[in-house]
């Protein structure tokens, strides 16, 4: 007895072990080692200098670049969701962490950059706790006319921000007005030599973005050219290290990145002044865990569908989360999926989270061998390797598309973009939900309804001013294409009196129930008093394809209980029992109806 007791107890504990390994490690296929190590040192290599970058955007000293890229996307490629996303510091986290710690702490100082690591912490546990409570639905409350709005405003003010960095003008504030505030007052202090060496870099990254068909492809292969491309930043970044160095940028008033501590992150709890301090970051906590979850979630479904694999919106909030609590237990600031990092690494061939894990070695050997050497690099290259990546964030297309096709999705674009650029990040996502949500309102409580007829020589009804369709004199069949609740019954009923009126010899009246998925008490109370008054106007009411989970609902109220007419099946078993007409009979479709049984 007691041997099995033994042997079921250590049966579970390798079962809760083996939850702890992640199914891609304990199902590695060696023949995927040498893809995955490439694009994790192709990552690697070519991410540091945008991570220095990120988090001199955050407000932080450039090596937090470097943390943020170590623990978190270890814990990720543990945990995680996907197989090729990569994660680490993103244009979006880097500028809601500046924006909301501006005003609570000097940038770069001590409680700055606990500040950054406490809101990491939040934004994680937020993040962790909506996945325990399977919340992944959520994603969909954020429109796609809100979320390109909302990053097309960020990327604005991101490329307004780095105006600091290659001019020299102390550029700061949280939005459009406050930064051209500062801009015209601090205009003595721009820097002539720090323009030049940011207009050059700028010009070199815009033309390797967007005219890489005169630079590259003209004499490349293309194969070589998307990599020419590519290598393009870095190899931008070590001219200008060596030039820095050789040509002393420090002594001539250039700011240089300076020396870089050497060693990993230390390991430690974010300490801050007061538990108001910290309430004050839980708004920002929560905003910045609503759109790195959405941003991310986008970026791994999208590859796994492309992949052929299973996503998981839960697992996905539960790998962000921990990634940022154990971010904000060492030294790094919000981190989530990055676009371009992750598509770099797609399209170097990663196959597994390894890649990831090689990535983070890059970052260490940095850490503890490159530090002096990229010491020299001046701010104004990465201020203008940001202003030109972020360009491309700026969703033009998307507010065309919809101006054309969805004005709804347009108008929450444009009061999002705007909101965000006069009130702040935070300020104007709010603006924008409130305005999605407000337009979603209007538009159910303007629900389409048509009167139909039928095609000729088929059971298919479709509306009669769009269609040539058959009519009954006698009888009005109407569809109804929206649930039925407080916000519209008052506009279905009006729609319906209005068709009455425009018919008078209708006797009948059938409202097609088939996109009705639910039906509240007001709309109940409506559909009584409809059929009360066509009752005294010597009319009778009728439905059709009423759903199940409706009538459940209805079935003993009024509404069905007191119905002059019938519930049919089928709009077609209506027409049969309502007139003379059998199946296919287009001969005569306005003889007189027989009487109802």
């Amino acid at each position: 007895m007691a041997d099995k007791q033994t042997s079921a107890n250590h049966l579970e504990n390798n079962s809760w072990l083996a939850k702890l390994i992640p199914n891609w490690v304990s199902t590695y296929d060696t023949s995927r080692l040498p893809a995955d190590i490439i694009a994790g040192l192709v990552v690697g290599i070519l991410v540091i200098p945008q991570s220095l970058g990120y988090a001199v955007l955050a407000g932080l000293p450039p090596v937090y670049g470097l943390y943020a890229s170590i623990i978190p996307v270890l814990v990720y490629a543990w945990v995680g969701s996907s197989n090729v996303q990569a994660i680490g510091a993103v244009a979006i986290t880097a500028i809601m962490t500046a924006s909301s710690l501006h005003g609570l702490a000097v940038e770069g100082s001590v409680q700055y950059i606990m500040l950054a690591s406490l809101l990491a912490l939040m934004m994680g546990a937020i993040l962790w706790l909506a996945g325990k409570l399977k919340l992944g639905w959520i994603m969909q409350f954020i429109s796609r006319g809100v979320s390109a709005g909302f990053v097309s405003g960020a990327a604005v003010l991101i490329f307004v921000s780095q105006l600091k960095y290659i001019t020299n003008i102390a550029v700061s504030g949280n939005t459009l007005p406050g930064y051209a505030t500062t801009l015209f007052t601090q205009l003595a202090t721009f820097h002539l030599p720090t323009f030049i060496i940011g207009g050059i870099a700028f010009t070199l990254f815009m033309l390797n973005r967007y005219a890489s068909h005169l630079l590259w492809q003209s004499w490349l292969s293309s194969s070589k050219a998307k990599w020419a491309g590519r290598l393009f930043p870095l190899l931008v970044v070590i001219v200008a290290i060596a030039l820095s160095y050789f040509g002393h940028f420090s002594s001539k008033g250039i700011r240089v990145i300076g020396e870089i501590p050497s060693g990993l992150p230390m390991l430690s709890v974010p300490k801050f002044d007061s538990l108001s301090q910290a309430a004050t970051l839980l708004p920002t906590a929560g905003l910045m865990a609503l759109i790195v979850f959405v941003s991310s979630s986008s970026v791994a479904s999208t590859y796994a569908r492309l992949r052929g694999e299973k996503f998981d919106a839960n697992k996905e909030l539960q790998g962000l989360g921990l990634a940022n609590i154990a971010g904000g237990f060492s030294q790094s600031f919000p981190v989530a999926g990055g676009f371009s990092r992750t598509a770099i690494n797609v399209d170097s061939g990663a196959k597994t989270p390894l890649a990831s894990i090689i990535t983070v070695l890059i970052m260490v050997a940095t850490l503890l061998v490159l530090g002096d050497i990229i010491a020299p690099l001046p701010y104004a290259l990465l201020g203008a390797m940001i202003m030109a990546s972020i360009l491309s964030l700026i969703d033009v297309e998307t507010f065309k598309t919809a101006l054309k096709t969805d004005r709804l999705d347009a108008l929450s674009f444009a009061a999002t973009f705007l909101g965000v650029l006069t009130f702040g990040l935070n300020v104007g996502l709010v603006i924008g939900i409130i305005v999605s949500f407000a337009g979603l309102i209007w538009q159910s409580s303007q629900p389409h309804i048509a009167v139909v007829g039928r095609l000729m020589g088929t059971e298919h009804f479709r509306n009669i001013h769009r269609h040539d369709v058959v009519t009954y004199e006698s009888l009005l069949i109407m569809r109804v294409d929206e649930s039925l609740f407080f916000g519209n019954s008052e506009s279905v009923y009006t729609h319906i009196k209005e068709a009455m009126n425009q018919h008078p010899k209708a006797r009948e009246l059938v409202l097609i129930m088939s996109s009705v998925n639910h039906v509240d008490l007001t709309a109940q109370e409506m559909l009584i008093t409809l059929n009360r008054e066509l009752k005294v106007a010597n009319k009778r009411l009728h439905y059709s394809f009423i759903k199940g989970p409706v009538m459940d609902i209805i079935e003993q109220t009024p509404v069905i209980t007191e119905l002059s007419g019938r519930v049919f099946l089928s709009t077609m078993q209506a027409i049969t029992l309502l007139t003379d007409e059998y199946p296919y009979n287009d001969e005569y479709p306005t003889i007189q109806k027989r009487e109802f049984e």
